[in-house]
C-alpha cells in the first residue's frame, strides 16, 4: 500500500521560532515555516517537519542523525557556533572532552535542539 509513497518524519518542539532559528542559522538547514509548522530540507529530498506542542517533553534518544565524513571538524564547527555537546561518562558510551565517542562501532557525538530533542553527527 505505501510502497511508493515518499513517507517522511516529524518531531515534536517547544517553541518553534526558537527552532526556527537553531536549525536555520546554527545549522544551516533550508527551513521554511507554513501555517506553525517548521520543515527542514535536508539533503536527499526528504524534507521532516517540526511542530509546536504546548506539551512537548523532549525525545530522550536520537531523532535525526547528520552523517560526516571529519566528525572532528563537524564538532568543531558546530562549537564554535555555539552548540553544546553532550558528555556521556561512565556508561558504554563514554564521551571524549569534545563529546565524541570513540569506543567502537562509527564515531559519533549528540547534541540538543532548543526543545531538548537529541540530534547527532555521526562519521560515515
Amino acid at each position: 500500500m505505501f510502497a511508493n509513497t515518499k513517507a517522511f518524519s516529524g518531531f515534536a518542539v517547544d517553541d518553534v521560532e526558537a527552532a526556527k532559528q537553531f536549525y536555520g542559522e546554527t545549522l544551516g538547514l533550508r527551513v521554511s515555516e507554513s501555517n506553525g509548522i517548521l520543515t527542514l530540507h535536508i539533503a536527499g529530498d526528504r524534507d521532516v517537519i517540526a511542530y509546536g506542542k504546548p506539551d512537548h517533553v523532549p525525545a530522550s534518544f536520537t531523532i535525526l542523525n547528520f552523517p560526516v565524513e571529519d566528525i572532528d571538524a563537524a564538532v568543531s564547527e558546530l562549537t564554535d557556533r555555539g552548540v553544546a555537546f553532550e558528555h556521556y561518562t561512565g556508561t558504554q558510551m563514554e564521551t571524549d572532552d569534545q563529546g565524541i565517542f570513540r569506543g567502537g562501532g562509527p564515531l559519533i557525538a549528540w547534541f540538543t535542539d532548543p526543545g531538548g530533542n537529541v540530534l547527532s553527527v555521526i562519521q560515515v
